[in-house]
Formats: C-alpha cells, sequence, structure tokens
C-alpha cells in the first residue's frame, strides 16, 4: 500500500497521468465520431422527409426546410398544427373524416 492506502501496482504517477490522458483523448474522439455519424444521418432523414413533402400533392413547400428557420417562425408553425390537431379531435363525431389540409 503506498501513502495514500491505495494499492499499488507498479505504475507511476507519470505513466498513470499518461493512461487517463490517453483514455481521455480516445473518449472524446469516439464521441465526435459518434456525433459526426449522428449529425449526418439526421441530415439524410431531413433531405428525404423534404423530398416527400416536396412530391406530396397538396403538400405546403413552405414547410421544408424548417430546421433552419427561427426559434419564433417554428413556433408560429407548431402553433398552427397544434390548433388543426385540436380541430380535428373535437370535430370526431363519428361522420367527420379526420383528413384534409389547412386551407378551408
Amino acid at each position: 500500500m503506498d501513502r495514500h492506502g491505495a494499492a499499488n501496482f507498479g505504475y507511476s504517477d507519470t505513466w498513470q497521468l499518461v493512461i487517463n490522458t490517453g483514455t481521455t483523448i480516445i473518449t472524446f474522439l469516439m464521441v465526435f465520431l459518434i456525433q459526426n455519424t449522428q449529425n449526418r444521418d439526421t441530415e439524410a432523414i431531413q433531405i428525404k422527409l423534404d423530398e416527400l413533402i416536396r412530391s406530396t400533392k397538396g403538400a405546403h413547400n413552405a414547410l421544408l426546410d424548417l430546421e433552419e428557420l427561427e426559434e419564433e417562425s417554428l413556433d408560429g408553425f407548431r402553433g398552427k398544427y397544434q390548433a388543426l390537431a385540436e380541430d380535428a379531435r373535437n370535430a370526431q363525431d363519428g361522420d367527420t373524416k379526420d383528413t384534409g389540409s389547412p386551407e378551408p
């Protein structure tokens, strides 16, 4: 046992520092790699969704590329679609269809 009460396995403080630093660097690189992969996957999904919106008859092209808008603009779109969803839920009386577009 060393003076701190820990077992000493023959490693010096310098080697422990090197091992800890190496582990930290490897961890950082792995997190960076995973995050980069997730960002690419998310971007690909956004492009696919944009294409589905673009190619759907009656879809709103204004919804393309929403992820690039400011928070206030997103809140505006979110509010419109939340109101549509609430209206659709309130109107479901068995005879009302739950389909349509935002235009009257």
